[in-house]
């Protein structure tokens, strides 16, 4: 059996290295500071971005890949590996519509072949390293010889028991990006309003928890994560920040004072995602091990 190839867009913050060992194809987004345009990994570096970001008066816009270019994309793939399904995961449905765009690029490759392809395209229902695992996942799983079918069945069970929280540093990106009013914004920036996030069943963000002050919060998240976990002590985490370094490798620290760590991948949030959280968020991700 040929071995399934592994396709994602850039917002899934894969480690580079991670990229290269198991050979993950990835697609990237695309940004714009006013005129000056930049493809998301590839001329612009996450410290370079954070910098703009933190210097622009307005949030730069993002723009998913369109279907035409993932036909392009699928097909020079088809070309280059011959008889192999093809795998295609991405960020949540709930926030972006890569996930359709690469769905009706299968139906126009169909339709302009005239036959059925071999790709399955999997909506992550998650935003960075939280579908980042899926797509890691499914690069080991292709390289051990499981089947699309086989892939998709473990890509989607991680996807459920995966556990999520965003700790903002700041609420003013938030409502740049009109999730929050600016009256808000403001009054949490007086009291050292801290905000936990995660996503729902849908793929969707929504607010799970405000602490005041920084030091609150991170004990609230990993008091999160023992709910969420019981009696199981042994996980997978993930650890992405947006330039907070720091922040993320605490979170780990404590973890590993109540959980049985085994995978532990340190990665940062990328410029599409980290538009709407701002610098110094950290998002902790953790799985079942």
């Amino acid at each position: 059996m040929t071995q399934a190839v592994i396709v994602a867009d850039s917002t899934a913050d894969v480690p580079q290295e991670m990229v290269k060992e198991y050979g993950i194809h990835i697609v990237p987004m695309r940004l714009s500071f006013g005129d000056q345009s930049y493809v998301e990994g590839v001329d612009i570096t996450v410290e370079e971005f954070y910098d703009k970001l933190t210097k622009s008066r307005d949030l730069p816009t993002t723009s998913q890949t369109s279907p035409s270019q993932y036909v392009d994309i699928y097909r020079d793939l088809m070309q280059k590996y011959p008889g192999s399904p093809i795998i295609s995961i991405h960020i949540s449905s709930g926030m972006s519509g890569t996930y359709q765009s690469a769905l009706l690029a299968k139906t126009m490759l169909e339709e302009d072949l005239g036959v059925d392809v071999d790709i399955t395209v999997i909506d992550s229902l998650c935003a960075t390293y939280g579908f980042g695992l899926q797509v890691v996942l499914a690069a080991r799983l292709a390289r051990d010889g499981a089947s699309a079918e086989e892939i998709r069945n473990e890509v989607e069970r991680v996807g459920q028991s995966r556990r999520l929280y965003f700790l903002v540093d700041t609420l003013e990106y938030l409502q740049k990006g009109g999730r929050i009013r600016n009256a808000a914004a403001i009054i949490g920036t007086l009291l050292n309003i801290k905000p936990i996030l995660s996503v729902d069943e849908e793929g969707v963000i929504y607010p799970v928890d405000k602490m005041r002050g920084r030091k609150k919060a991170v004990s609230r998240v990993i008091e999160l994560f023992k709910n969420d976990f019981g009696d199981h002590k042994d996980i997978n985490v993930a650890v992405c920040d947006a330039v907070n370094p720091e922040g993320a490798e605490e979170i780990i620290q404590l973890l590993s004072q109540h959980f049985t760590l085994h995978e532990v991948v340190r990665t940062s949030i990328g410029a599409v995602v980290g538009t709407h959280v701002g610098p110094g968020t950290v998002a902790t991700f953790v799985w079942p091990a």
